[in-house]
């Protein structure tokens, strides 16, 4: 760390701008990869894509129906012209002050309205026919006449207009939220079925049904219903207070523009012909407790007034006579304009500090003294009674005759006003009772919705067609980033610190030939003696160049040609390259080493008895186990028969032996090895081999397969010179700078060869199929 920051510092200026360079690349190289991905996962995006929109399309028709109906209620403005207290005394009638519309909300949604309205519309029974799964809903919406039930004479489906009216439905709590099944007879006839009850229960339509079950009794009663003999229902009485919950949280109340007092109550159900019902229901419940309440407030309200009127008259009475006396005694008196002035101020700041006081009574019974609005009423009680007291003040310097004359008219005009007030609220809380008049309204009722809200099909398949694009990119992310395949000649050089020789393409040719190895066809299998211009020899090709140069400084001529795990094709390498090396001119031998699962003998249309084993255990001489002359060039020598301890065998010093001999007779010797990480023979036979390669297939092997298979053999004290990276898909984007696009010439050799070949054990050329792995 620390050299590579000392590193930094003496690197020249430039360096910073080709390190952004660099990391610029480095970005834009991953957004390429990551498209590459996508392009090359295009048939699994499209799958995801295909099957999210037609589960969309599907949702679209088949799917159940959501309506949506809604009530316009006002919450009308008080009428504050009359039946008050002097100034403004609404809050001690109780009546005619404004509710806010949150308020008002509150008790639409309060149990008081809503439990009542699912109690009267029996919004806790549900009741449907028993549609024909995915597609029944859709025909019966589609549908004008009763369905016959079944689906080929089997089960008790419809897809009608079958209908069903339950009028009461009581069951024990441990039956709340199941199913009953109800089946329709004749005459009106039914019977009743449940999982947990053993005898299905007999009913008639408006007749009830009582039946003792486990946990209880059951009590149902069908008003109605319209269907064939035959046809199912589901019932299910599901939990009150759960309803109302659902009903509490579904019911969405919104004030219509700013403080317009108007409030649109909706509400969304399946069953459109009960949601208009449940909401009538609640609005007619909700203007019923308005009155209601209006005419507790007015009962109230009159029996105060009932109690007051009489005082206030007795005590207008007294202040008349007083006055009638005191001016029989001193003969009408005439009041200047100071004196007039007075008694209209007296009187109106009478009534003020009436009023005053009338609202601190009030805010005393939900305030304390100390609350900021109860200080503004002591406020402006004392200043009214200052200005008052100025007032009397002023009387006080008149002549005693007009004094006296004052304070009585003055206590008239009080006593009159007052009473005169107090008798209108009586008659207006008089006709507020018998008129049984709501400051609230319905301006709207609610109507049987004929369209549905959702599902919106134009919606469904956009959010299907996304979901599904997102899904596929997603899947096909997981897909490349959740196998730990190597996906590139670089990482394994990165983290194995092998080098990679050659990529060999994916051929379609050899999935032709794989099928004839598998049914046991005789002859030659081998692309590279069948087919010279495929382009996955041209990565064969290139390990030939590249060996030329490694195996110069090789101890012998030997090639031990192996892969981590089955799958990788090995043996594929080995014998397409064992034949481009005859078909250069060299004497080449091919073994099979793998004793469990060896192929070659397959593959070149061999029997596999007579090999290496049998020579190793000195049955067979070695003359008799090699296969002359298979290719021009080219002999091979199968694995032999099935040996009980092969790793034994090729351990043993025979083995070392016969190697020497063979190699001494031939330009190359390539044996072809089993799996490092299933056998032990390919470490028992790396260090007497000259060249080893390590086979690694595309989109299959593990990193850590090549890495655990290097320190098995570090173990022996051999190391792989090189890695063949195998079966490169070049029609994926992500592989196509690994790939060669010209197509290969085969030489003159080369091309005879193939003909030979193919006339003596299979046709000339096989073509390739449409679809390539």
């Amino acid at each position: 760390m620390n050299a590579r920051w000392q590193a930094s510092l003496s690197a020249p200026a430039t360096a910073a701008p080709v390190a952004a360079m660099e990391a610029g690349w480095v970005r834009e190289s991953r957004i390429r990869e990551y498209l590459d991905i996508l392009i090359d996962s295009r048939w699994l995006i499209a799958s995801i894509t295909a099957l999210a929109l037609l589960l969309g399309v599907g949702y679209a028709l088949f799917g159940p129906r959501v309506y949506e109906a809604n009530i316009l209620i006002q919450v009308e403005d008080p009428d504050r012209s009359g039946g008050n207290f002097p100034g403004d005394s609404n809050a001690a009638v109780g009546i005619g002050v404004k509710t806010p519309t949150s308020g008002e909300t509150e008790i639409l949604k309060s149990r008081m309205v809503l439990g009542q309205a699912m109690e009267d519309t029996k919004l806790f029974i549900t009741a449907r026919p028993n549609y024909v799964p995915l597609v029944g809903e859709f025909l019966a919406r589609h549908s004008n006449q009763l369905s016959t039930p079944g689906i080929l004479g089997m089960g008790n489906y419809v897809s009608g207009t079958e209908r069903i009216n339950v009028a009461q439905m009581d069951v024990p709590a441990a039956f709340e939220g199941k199913k009953f099944t109800l089946v329709a007879g004749t005459a009106g006839s039914y019977t009743l079925t449940n999982p947990d009850i053993e005898t299905p229960l007999k009913g008639t339509i408006g007749a009830p049904l009582d039946a003792t079950v486990p946990g209880g009794t059951l009590h149902l009663l069908v008003a109605s219903f319209d269907a064939k003999p035959g046809a199912a229902f589901e019932l299910v009485r599901q939990s009150k207070q759960l309803t109302l919950l659902a009903l509490q949280k579904d019911l969405r109340v919104v004030e219509k523009g700013k403080q317009s007092g108007v409030m649109d109550i909706s509400l969304q159900a399946e069953n459109r012909g009960q949601l208009a019902d449940v909401l009538n229901e609640i609005s007619r419940l909700y203007v019923r407790q308005n009155i209601d309440q209006k005419t507790v407030q007015a009962e109230r309200a009159l029996a105060f007034l009932g109690t007051e009127l009489p005082k206030f008259k007795a005590q207008l009475e007294q202040s008349e006579d007083s006055y009638n006396q005191y001016r029989n005694q001193n003969g009408t008196i005439s009041l200047d304009d100071e004196a007039r002035n007075a008694l209209s101020q007296s009187v109106d700041l009478q009534a003020k500090l009436l009023d005053a006081k009338q609202k601190r009574l009030d805010l005393m019974g939900n305030f304390t003294a100390a609350h900021p609005a109860v200080l503004t009423l002591d406020s402006q009680i004392s200043s009214l009674k200052k200005e008052l007291g100025g007032v009397d003040g002023r009387i006080r310097r008149m002549p005693m005759l007009q004094q006296n004359s004052l304070r009585m008219q003055r206590d008239i005009k009080v006593n009159t006003d007052l009473y005169a007030t107090l008798l209108n609220s009586s008659l207006q809380m008089r006709l507020a009772k018998e008129g049984k008049v709501a400051n609230v309204r319905v301006l709207d009722q609610a109507l049987v919705a004929e369209k549905p809200v959702r599902p919106k099909p134009l919606i469904v398949i956009a959010l299907a067609l996304a979901g599904g694009l997102f899904v596929g990119g997603a899947a096909a992310m997981a897909r490349k980033n959740l196998r730990h395949s190597i996906a590139s000649p670089e990482d394994i050089e990165a983290v194995t610190g092998l080098s990679v020789y050659s990529t060999i393409a994916l051929s379609t040719q050899q999935r032709v030939l794989d099928r004839a190895i598998r049914s046991g066809k005789p002859g030659v299998k081998v692309l590279a003696a069948l087919h010279v211009e495929d382009p996955a020899l041209e990565g064969l090709r290139r390990l030939r160049t590249t060996l030329k140069h490694v195996m110069v400084g090789a101890p012998n001529n030997r090639i031990l040609i192996a892969s981590a795990t089955p799958g990788a094709g090995k043996t594929f390498v080995s014998s397409n390259f064992a034949t481009l090396l005859a078909a250069s001119g060299k004497r080449v031998l091919l073994i099979d080493a793998d004793m469990h699962r060896g192929s070659l003998s397959t593959e070149f249309g061999l029997q596999r008895k007579h090999g290496l084993a049998d020579v190793i255990a000195g049955g067979v001489p070695l003359e008799q186990a090699i296969h002359h002359q298979v290719l021009p060039h080219l002999d091979v020598m199968t694995s032999g028969t099935v040996h009980s301890d092969p790793a034994g065998l090729l351990a043993s010093d025979a083995f070392a032996h016969t190697l020497t001999m063979l190699s001494a007779r031939y330009d190359v010797v390539i044996v072809d090895a089993p799996p490092t990480l299933v056998a032990t023979e390919t470490a028992e036979m790396a260090p007497i081999m000259g060249t080893l390669l390590l086979v690694a297939r595309a989109d299959n092997s593990e990193m850590g397969e090549l890495v655990e298979s290097a320190k098995r053999l570090a173990h022996v004290g051999a190391v792989f010179h090189g890695v063949v990276f195998n079966a490169v898909d070049t029609t994926q984007r992500h592989y196509r700078s690994y790939s060669y696009g010209y197509s290969y010439a085969p030489t003159r050799r080369e091309t005879s060869y193939a003909i030979d070949t193919a006339d003596t054990v299979m046709p000339k050329r096989i073509e390739p199929e449409h679809a390539a792995s």
